[in-house]
């Protein structure tokens, strides 16, 4: 029965039973993909510290590409450093400005807000029927006189003098 109840989303040939050329080939062109990945990143690396240590074999010692690796390598550290410069300072200033202004004053009036979910909570009654009923309903079909217009929520607020916008 669990069986039968349960629904498939997605299939992937790899992992079923069978299709063991498809194992294999999708295997090989993994393999070959994470090799023409890590064997340049190696080739660089060693090649760099070899320039540094003669025990460590030289794949290649152009001046020009040890340079290279050396700009970059300026480069990236001073992109790090300038975007952990940012990340923190800007850390800092959200923290003060929470501190300051989010904890010490409330988003909304609070006053407002008790009258403006007894006001919500009366307009949805009144379109769509009381709260037990719509929580205990299994279906419900919305009449197209019951659509809510754009910004009716809105109005509503500003007519009952309940928008906090100033």
């Amino acid at each position: 029965m669990k069986d039968k109840n349960r629904q498939q989303l997605y299939t992937d040939e790899y992992f079923e039973k069978g299709h063991l050329l498809l194992k294999i080939r999708q295997t090989i062109i993994a393999i070959i993909g994470w090799l023409a990945v890590i064997i340049p990143i190696v080739i660089t690396v060693t090649s760099f510290w070899a320039s540094f240590d003669p025990k460590i074999p030289h794949l290649w010692s152009f001046k020009e590409g040890i340079y290279e690796i050396k700009f970059i390598g300026i480069i990236l550290v001073f992109a790090w450093v300038m975007t952990m410069i940012f990340s923190i300072g800007m850390t800092i200033i959200q923290n003060r400005k929470r501190d300051r202004v989010v904890e010490q004053w409330p988003t909304f009036n609070p006053i407002n807000q008790k009258m403006r979910k007894e006001t919500i909570d009366n307009f949805i009654d009144k379109r769509f029927g009381d709260q037990e009923f719509r929580e205990n309903v299994r279906s419900y079909d919305v009449q197209p006189e019951q659509n809510l217009e754009t910004h009716q929520i809105q109005k509503l607020y500003a007519k009952n003098n309940l928008d906090d916008i100033d």
